[in-house]
């Protein structure tokens, strides 16, 4: 049985709780953390608690909080002889580095509030500062993921930035094209089963040979018109930007 400590009330911190509180061989002891409100969801469940310095006994405590607060939190801990990881995608180790044994459990995924996940679909990258607790960390998430990497620091800054691209930007782009429907009094939803289509191409195909559209065709008309009709100055240059980097992925000139 693996015991653990939850630090945060977060959304990540949230869905790591749900997780481990049904997987198998693996026990919550507590969840801490600053804010009496966001604890109170936890405590029918699980001990609570917001002392960081007075903790719960464990065999890792794993630190989900906001990547600013991850140095101050590690501060709060007095008892340096546990396996302390936190849960950041661009946060290096070395942010535990007054611990004896740190690591990293970082669960690629977006999370929200209000949506469930499958955390046997999100990957897991690992990192620690020895073998034996990095083989505690990949053995915690398989418990719940099929998906457990161990990835260092820099693997995993990368990783993180990719990220951005591929999920956060996507997702303002998404915002964007809901703005021009909302604009022109079209539904938004009509647009769904073209998101979800590009998105199961890549599953089969590369990015670079799935790309599609007037900045891949060189339609250098088409652009003109879309251009002509964005009214928004950032959305426009948004436009340009992203059709200039497909045109000079492909060789092509705008």
């Amino acid at each position: 049985m693996i015991k653990l400590s939850i630090l945060g009330t977060g959304n990540v911190a949230t869905h790591l709780f749900k997780a481990f509180l049904q997987a198998d061989g693996v026990k919550v002891v507590e969840v801490v953390g600053r804010n009496e409100e966001a604890l109170s969801k936890f405590a029918t469940q699980v001990q609570t608690s917001s002392d960081f310095s007075v903790l719960a006994d464990a065999d890792i405590y794993i630190i989900a909080v906001s990547d600013n607060s991850i140095k101050t939190v590690s501060e709060l801990l007095t008892d340096k002889n546990k396996l302390v990881a936190h849960t950041s995608g661009s946060t290096p180790m070395e942010e535990l580095s007054r611990h004896k044994r740190s690591g990293v459990f970082y669960p690629l995924q977006t999370f929200s509030s209000s949506n469930p996940v499958d955390f046997s679909k999100v990957p897991i990258c690992v990192e620690a500062k020895n073998e034996e607790d990095l083989n505690l960390l990949k053995e915690l998430g398989a418990r719940i993921s099929e998906s457990v990497y161990e990835i260092g620091t820099e693997e995993r800054r990368s990783l993180h930035l990719a990220a951005v691209f591929v999920n956060n930007f996507t997702n303002h782009l998404y915002h964007i094209g809901a703005q021009i429907c909302e604009e022109n009094k079209v539904p938004f939803k009509i647009l769904a089963p073209l998101i979800q289509e590009t998105a199961k191409k890549i599953e089969t195909l590369s990015p670079y040979a799935a790309q599609t559209g007037p900045a891949r065709r060189n339609d250098s008309k088409t652009i003109t018109k879309h251009l002509e009709q964005i009214k928004n100055p950032e959305f426009k240059t948004v436009y340009e930007l992203l059709s200039k980097s497909i045109q000079t992925t492909y060789g092509k000139e705008l």
